[in-house]
């Protein structure tokens, strides 16, 4: 099986979990295993949960800068390799804290409560499929990870617009344009797996029975022979 590179043992990297963008990525090379991931992911969660209660989550003032301190405390640990007993819990926190970002900006700014949750589930979406690729051997490529902005990235972008007061065409534009990335990356995917591979997978007497970890793709997103099933009941 293949696994994320640099991930301890059969455990999925969590570094690929985290969702960093590319602005997130910079800042971990500046000092490349030097933060702790847990404490810096927490206290950014803390900045922006206090920074939201200070002005409401209206666009004015301080809130403004909730991602950018966000982005100056993780970031930094983007880098490091995520071994400790309790790094585990960094994606979730990192979630939590873009989750309840995008929801209070997104409400108190007067955007659509059902525009808010269509993006919500969108990134929840990119979300989930980072996290149940791994047990099957298969990872996003490095393109399709940058291309999506990284919790970082959507945050910045959510905090622009809502600097110019145009944030609910910025919330549909971001919501549209991350389901067509899920799809793409989705169909770029299947459209890759050998049709072979496929239809040995429907047999009764072939080797990847439900659960069968099989080969897949690689950082970078290269085919590799696959062995077990395509997730088919």
């Amino acid at each position: 099986m293949n696994r994320a590179q640099g991930a301890p043992g059969p455990a999925p990297d969590l570094r690929g979990l985290r969702d960093d963008g590319p602005l997130c990525r910079i800042l971990g090379r500046l000092a490349p295993g030097a933060a702790p991931p847990l404490p810096t992911a927490a206290a950014a969660a803390l900045v922006v949960l206090v920074l939201l209660a200070a002005d409401r989550g209206q666009p004015a003032g301080i809130t403004l800068f909730a991602p950018v301190a966000a982005l100056l405390l993780s970031g930094t640990a983007s880098r490091h390799p995520h071994g400790g007993r309790y790094d585990r819990f960094v994606p979730p926190v990192l979630r939590a804290t873009e989750y309840t970002y995008l929801t209070v900006v997104g409400l108190a700014t007067g955007v659509p409560g059902p525009l808010v949750f269509v993006l919500l589930m969108t990134v929840a979406c990119h979300h989930r499929d980072d996290a149940v690729r791994p047990p099957v051997g298969v990872t996003r490529s490095r393109r399709a990870r940058a291309s999506a902005l990284g919790w970082d990235g959507r945050m910045l972008v959510v905090a622009a617009g809502s600097a110019l007061h145009v944030l609910t065409p910025v919330y549909g534009i971001l919501a549209g344009y991350l389901a067509v990335l899920l799809v793409a990356e989705a169909v770029r995917t299947w459209s890759a797996t050998p049709v072979a591979d496929v239809a040995a997978a429907r047999t009764p007497s072939g080797e990847g029975g439900p659960g069968h970890p099989r080969g897949g793709y690689g950082q970078e997103g290269d085919p590799a022979p696959v062995a077990g099933t395509n997730g088919e009941a």
